[in-house]
C-alpha cells in the first residue's frame, strides 16, 4: 500500500480523535415521557380520550447486565436529550475511529510485507524441522 494512503489514514484518525475531543456531557439510554391516571372518577383523567397526567420523563439504561431508571425532571428534559445525542455521537465516532486504526494497521503490515527488491521474490528458505519437546527432568 503507497505511504500517502497511510499519511491520509493518520489524518483521518487524528480528525475523529479531534471530534472525540469536543464532545459535550454524555449520558446513555433512552427517554421516555409517561401518562399515567390518577383514579380519581372525578379529575380530567378519567374522562375518555384525556392522556391523564404528565408526561413523567424517565431515563433508562443498562449497567452490568441490570436495567437502571432514572426520573428526570421537565425542567432537564432538553438538556438530557443533548446528553444522549453526543454519546450516539461519540459510539458512532469510537467505531470509526476503530475502523481507521485497523486500516492503518493493515496497511503498515503490507508496508512491512512489501518486497524491498523486484527480484527476491520467493527466495530460497530454509527447511525446517520439527523437534520433540524436551522433557522435563526430575
Amino acid at each position: 500500500m503507497a505511504r500517502g494512503t497511510v499519511e491520509a489514514l493518520l489524518e483521518r484518525r487524528e480528525s475523529i480523535q479531534g471530534r472525540i475531543a469536543s464532545l459535550g456531557d454524555l449520558r446513555p439510554g433512552s427517554l421516555v415521557g409517561r401518562y399515567r391516571k390518577c383514579g380519581k372518577p372525578s379529575c380530567h383523567c378519567a374522562q375518555p380520550g384525556d392522556p391523564g397526567h404528565g408526561p413523567s420523563w424517565s431515563l433508562t439504561h443498562a449497567v452490568a447486565g441490570k436495567t437502571l431508571t432514572r426520573v428526570i425532571p421537565a425542567a432537564a428534559v432538553a438538556q438530557t436529550e443533548v446528553q444522549i445525542e453526543e454519546y450516539r455521537r461519540f459510539r458512532a465516532l469510537g467505531k470509526e475511529l476503530v475502523e481507521v486504526s485497523e486500516a492503518i494497521c493493515e496497511a503498515r503490515l503490507a508496508e512491512a510485507d512489501a518486497p524491498v527488491e523486484a527480484g527476491k521474490k520467493n527466495g530460497s528458505r530454509a527447511s525446517s524441522t520439527r523437534r520433540s519437546k524436551r522433557k522435563p527432568s526430575g
